[in-house]
């Protein structure tokens, strides 16, 4: 497909949607795959089931037992061909990726490139609690207490849970809380109690993933962010904003110009879908722990418009959403990352991260719904 860049962002991806339905490729030629080896012993060093007993709601596909089995692919030429039209037309800075759950193969633009995550962020402070949990240290069922002295910025629908300035709650509500509705103090309440940010990076280098950085927590990482020292008192009312609003032009510019250059919370769209990818097969987390993430993740309230808008009917979608901070006219970290799952079980890890843009919100939807069309478009039953 040939695209005209220089025309508006819109037009483009007006374009490159209408042109999906054509998009389907012949299925390329697959190895023969080995027989399915026979039940083996746990391997060490890999997640062990964890007896946490929270309620799940089902899943497809669920994750499947550790597989050698050689499954190597090739993606199709025409889901590579609008991954890069979508990605050099878009205006702004923007990582695309996507992975063939059980294939060897990854379809990206800018898939290296360190972009800011904001509340995607989350779901590697609940793998890292949920791991926790798998190694006995943690119980989801364990309560611990908020007070006002716990309480962050930004979107933080706990705060009104609070009366005579303390909650009591479950370490599994906070979970739901930060993976359904992008809480902030119940996302961070968590991350204390894993044992602080140091905890989540030890994570994920256990796992092998790299290229994921995990900031300093959501106080100290905004208040940066938008050029400004935390003080708790930001967390009440709109007291945050109106300090940031105090501050001068160049003040803020420089902060946010530093954050882009170089984000604590940056993460590459191919690493994140690689570490989807291992979640979905069991890799990351206890089968039981996996099968519980997957299923908060699929009640995300977060992000309708966004990769979820373009899944078909007949396919599912398990997602987190972050949005960063806008400094007009220019909006960062806006990002939705998740597993779409075919009718026929087959799954794919999908990453879209807008770094910075100075397009409309509806133009980001388009964008993203036309990589989840696309994906549909050039699915190969297996």
């Amino acid at each position: 497909m040939k695209v005209n860049r220089n025309r508006g962002g819109s037009a483009r991806l007006v374009l490159l949607m209408a042109a999906l339905s054509a998009c389907v490729s012949a299925p390329e030629p697959r190895r023969a795959q080995a027989a399915a080896p026979a039940p083996q012993k746990p391997l060490p060093g890999r997640p062990q089931p964890s007896t946490n007993s929270w309620p799940i709601r089902p899943v497809a596909n669920p994750p499947q037992p550790y597989r050698d089995i050689d499954q190597r692919e090739t993606p199709p030429p025409a889901l590579v061909n609008v991954v890069r039209n979508l990605g050099q037309s878009f205006h702004g800075k923007v990582g695309i990726a996507v992975r063939r759950i059980g294939a060897d193969w990854t379809v990206a633009w800018n898939g290296n490139a360190l972009f800011p995550q904001q509340s995607v962020s989350k779901l590697w402070v609940s793998m890292t609690f949920l791991d926790a949990v798998d190694r006995g240290k943690l119980r989801l069922a364990d309560t611990t207490t908020i007070t006002r002295n716990d309480l962050t910025l930004f979107h933080q629908p706990s705060a009104a849970m609070l009366k005579n300035g303390s909650w009591t709650t479950s370490y599994s509500d906070l979970m739901r809380r930060a993976m359904t509705q992008s809480d902030n103090t119940a996302n961070d309440t968590l991350l204390r109690a894993v044992g602080g940010p140091e905890a989540v990076r030890g994570f994920l280098a256990r796992r092998m993933i790299k290229d994921i950085r995990f900031g300093p927590g959501e106080r100290l990482l905004q208040s940066a962010t938008a050029g400004l020292d935390w003080r708790q008192d930001y967390s009440v009312g709109r007291n945050f904003y109106a300090a940031r609003s105090r501050l001068p032009m160049s003040v803020r510019a420089k902060a946010l110009d530093n954050y882009l250059a170089s984000p604590p919370d940056g993460a590459a769209p191919a690493s994140i879908v690689q570490a989807l990818a291992k979640l979905k097969e069991g890799d990351m987390l206890s089968s039981a722990s996996s099968r519980l993430l997957m299923s908060i993740m699929s009640e995300a309230k977060t992000g309708p418009q966004r990769i979820k808008g373009g899944v078909p009917p007949g396919w599912s979608y398990l997602h987190k959403t972050g949005t960063g901070q806008d400094l007009p006219p220019r909006s960062t970290g806006f990002n939705d990352i998740g597993i779409m799952t075919a009718p026929d079980g087959t799954s794919y890890a999908v990453a879209v991260m807008i770094g910075s843009t100075t397009v409309s919100i509806p133009e980001r939807w388009a964008l993203m719904q036309a990589v989840s069309k696309a994906v549909a478009a050039n699915h190969e039953k297996r």
